[in-house]
């Protein structure tokens, strides 16, 4: 039996998708529109006491991708949650937070986010599994939006089932935050996933983790109820890794989703987003 694919739900909100002929036969171009302010808005005023307002520039990332995929290969297309930790990337650049920092994406996808995070980084690493050609789609999908690209970029192989190589190792003792977006979607995965932030947190220097899930529901006869099978399965196996870890001490919390919507899309309930700090003894 063929394996089932899936296409994103973001495309039954917006219309994203451009008429561009793609590079890759098969893939379409989406154009997704965002707002990039240059500091956090404050109220100022004019030599004659009015209202000055300093207006974001409106502004496109441009996206090679797929439109439908199988399971394996969701990284292919633009998921909701992307948008989410854009937002955020948005607003902790603006504030200052990004400045001087090496920043890692697990699971990048398209590259979308790390896009975001390059405009104010010191450095990016861009990470991905080298499967179905997701590593070539980030580079090529680089080369589109190279304006955004402020910092030193480096696309490489992490798949969180696998050992890491020497490079990897060696670029993991410079990262200060890690961020990820709608990596799990399967208990395996999850799993994997977990197990890869345990080690990444346990290497020092200290690091901040952002990780943007969507709660995605299904009803089983189980439960008798609507559940989010792979979610409950995040939440458990972290804090069964943070309170068995003898290594370094975390501060495990869920943020609240109050800051400034800049990317075009539906911020959902089912969206959370946790922070994971480390301390490394």
């Amino acid at each position: 039996m063929p394996e089932l694919t899936v296409t994103s739900e973001i495309y039954e909100e917006y219309d994203y998708k451009t008429k561009r002929p793609p590079n890759t036969e098969g893939n379409v171009i989406s154009e997704f529109p965002f707002l990039l302010p240059t500091s956090i808005v404050s109220a100022k005023f004019d030599e004659d006491k009015d209202l000055d307002i300093e207006r974001p520039q409106k502004e496109i990332i441009k996206i090679e991708h797929s439109a439908r995929t199988e399971l394996a290969l969701v990284g292919l297309q633009v998921w909701r949650g992307a948008f989410l930790l854009g937002d955020l990337l948005i607003h902790l650049g603006i504030s200052g937070k990004l400045s001087g920092k090496t920043v890692m994406e697990l699971g990048a996808g398209t590259g979308l986010t790390s896009f975001v995070a390059a405009l104010y980084a010191k450095k990016v690493l861009c990470t991905d599994m080298d499967i179905g050609g997701i590593l070539k789609l980030i580079k090529l999908n680089a080369k589109y939006n190279s304006k955004f690209i402020k910092s030193e970029f480096k696309v490489m192989h992490l798949d969180f089932k696998d050992k890491w190589s020497q490079d990897l190792a060696n670029e993991m003792k410079r990262v200060d935050v890690v961020i990820a977006a709608d990596v799990i979607y399967d208990d395996d995965v999850t799993a994997a996933f977990v197990a890869t932030i345990q080690k990444i947190l346990n290497t020092a220097p200290p690091k901040t983790l952002y990780v943007v899930l969507e709660k995605r529901y299904v009803f089983t006869i189980e439960h008798m109820d609507s559940v989010a099978p792979c979610y409950e399965t995040f939440l458990a196996l972290l804090d069964k890794v943070k309170t068995g870890n003898a290594h370094s001490t975390w501060t495990v919390e869920q943020l609240p989703l109050d800051f400034p919507k800049y990317f075009t899309y539906d911020r959902v309930k089912e969206l959370v987003l946790w922070k994971i700090t480390s301390k490394p003894n």
